[in-house]
Parts: structure tokens; sequence; C-alpha cells
């Protein structure tokens, strides 16, 4: 079966030169036909081989395809294509097999979004696809993501969402962990962002003239202030991320170089799973690997590392060391 790329373009372009009864349509006929629809779609001009066209029309004819009514007319040495009744095309067929198995993988991904507020759509959507393509997903889940229905903050979502790609800027009633009030904060939001199975917003704090990190489950209040819309300029989102492990990054600070020991028992973990992307190997002996990272010392990778416990230690920087070693007295307080 051909899934290769570009595989439907070619099989409609195939479908149309055999619904052409005013022409003979031969093997680089069907090659030509194929490349300029190729071409007219995705702007590539890469052509496609013989061979192919050949394997497209064996699937076309086959039970997984259309079992297109396909004459093959010989002309002296050379063949040419067209469907022998002349009513037939692709078009007018129900999906075929292969259509059918990658439209139930798209719904059975498409269904773990149900319940969650911003997607209430979908529950109907999904079961108006299911019968009017008579398919039937399984009923039994097989695969699962992490994800908290329940978590506050998920209702502001599509608004938000919304904000951002119409441009609005909002006025957002916000209280964070450490505030007994909630603030008022006039932003202009620009970008989501999901870390540790919570959602994040970013955007432009007029107060503080510099972009904030909101969460969303501690979002009381949201609405459109009327003002302009102040367009990101200055933050690529791409890359925003790269020297922080989640999503808390300390505006103006450079990364430091960070070395750790990792116990044997932890560090195929921390090998199939790095901690930051700047994670490369110094040294391996009986008592452990040594990695070296170049990152912020932000809350979230703080975190990250005291939750290791005893097989994490840190060689430097001192900040970090202190850092930790604190953290580890006030907990070792709570049991004395």
């Amino acid at each position: 079966m051909a899934t290769n790329k570009h595989a439907t373009i070619r099989y409609h372009a195939l479908d149309q030169c055999f619904s052409n009864p005013g022409r003979k349509f031969f093997i680089e006929d069907l090659i030509d036909a194929c490349n300029r629809e190729i071409n007219d779609y995705t702007g590539t001009s890469d052509g496609i081989r013989r061979r192919q066209v050949f394997d497209d029309i064996k699937f076309m004819e086959s039970e997984q395809g259309w079992s297109i009514p396909l004459d093959k007319i010989r002309e002296g040495k050379r063949v040419y294509y067209r469907y022998s009744d002349k009513n037939f095309s692709i078009k007018k067929q129900a999906i075929n097999e292969s259509e059918a198995n990658q439209l139930k993988e798209t719904l059975s991904i498409l269904n773990r979004f149900k319940g969650m507020p911003q997607f209430d759509w979908m529950e109907e959507m999904l079961v108006r696809i299911e019968s009017a393509f008579k398919l039937k997903t399984t009923t039994n889940p097989i695969v699962s993501f992490e994800q908290n229905p329940f978590l506050k903050g998920l209702n502001f979502f599509t608004d938000l969402f919304n904000a951002i790609h119409y441009k609005k800027a909002l006025d957002v009633s916000y209280q964070s962990f450490k505030q007994q009030k909630p603030n008022n904060i006039s932003l202009h939001p620009y970008y989501l962002k999901q870390y540790n199975n919570r959602w994040f917003l970013f955007g432009y704090n007029e107060s503080t003239n510099s972009i904030s990190n909101l969460a969303l489950d501690r979002i009381i209040e949201i609405k459109e202030n009327g003002k302009e819309y102040l367009e990101n300029e200055k933050v690529d989102f791409e890359e925003y991320f790269d020297d922080v492990v989640g999503v808390t990054v300390i505006e103006n600070q450079k990364p430091v170089k960070v070395v750790l020991q990792i116990s044997n028992d932890l560090f195929p973990y921390i090998e199939s799973k790095p901690i930051h992307g700047s994670q490369k190997i110094r040294k391996r002996t009986s008592n452990g690997v040594t990695i070296e990272l170049s990152l912020q010392l932000n809350y979230e990778f703080i975190s990250l590392i005291f939750s290791y416990g005893e097989e994490v230690t840190v060689i430097e920087p001192e900040e970090l060391k202190t850092i930790l070693k604190t953290k580890a007295e006030n907990v070792l307080k709570n049991y004395i």
C-alpha cells in the first residue's frame, strides 16, 4: 500500500486522467499529470518515478484502495489507461479501508479532548463524523495522555486563545499563591504553553513593562479592555524557553554552568529523559555519572533536582549547592 508523501494528490491526479475518455494517457502522461498536481499544491518540483505510479495504480485497484475498474489498452508497444466505466470516479466512492483507518486514528486522538471545557463542541462533531462515514472507534481506550480536565482556569483557554489570535488587549484579574487579594493586570497576550499538566499565559504586562507569565489556574476573570493591542516584536517563543526547565524565564539572566553527579541507579532514567537540552556527559565512574548543563537556575529546575534527593549531588555552582542545602535543612526541621 502506498502511504508515502503526496499519495492523496497523486491518486486524485490519476483519477482525473482515468476519467477522461477524450485522451489517451500513457505512463509518461500519468507521471507528468502527477508532477503537475504536486507542484500546484506544494510548490515542489521533485519528480516521481515510474515505479511509484505503477504502485499507485496497483493500490487504487485493490480492495484497500477503491477497486477501480481500469482498462489497460495496448497501442503498439505502449499502453494507455482509462476507466472501463465512464461514470466511475474515486470522488464518488465511499472512503477506502486506508482512509477509514487514518480517520479512526484521528478520531481516537480527538476523543481524548472530550470533557474539557474548551472542546465542548467536539462531542457532537465526533458523533456526526462517525455516523457519516459509518465508523465506530474502539470503545476501550488504548492510549492515555496526561491531562487534568478538572484543573481550574481551563474555562479561560478558548477566550485567551481567541484574544491572542485576534489581537485583543485584556484586563486580567489574577491572584498568585503569594497574594492575599487578586490584582488587575493590563495584558497583551502572546502565547499559551503547557508544563507539568498546567497551562500558562505569556504576554506583555503594562505595569512591569515586561513579559509576564500567568498560570491559568490563578486567573479569576478576564475581559477585553479596548486598548490598542501591542504586537509582540521582541520575543521569539520558539527560542524563549531554550535556557530553562519549565516556564519561568528570568529576564536578563544568562545561563550558568551546572555540574551534577548522578547515581548509577538514576542515570539510565536521566539519560533517556534529559534534564535539559544542553545536557552532556563529562565522565563516568564507579560512583556515578557526572553531567554538565547550561541553563538558568529557575524554580522548576531547582524543584526537579531537589526531587531526586540523594541520587543527585551538585558539584557546581555554589549558589545551587546553598539553595538545595537550605531546602534540605528546612525539610529536616519538619521531622525533628
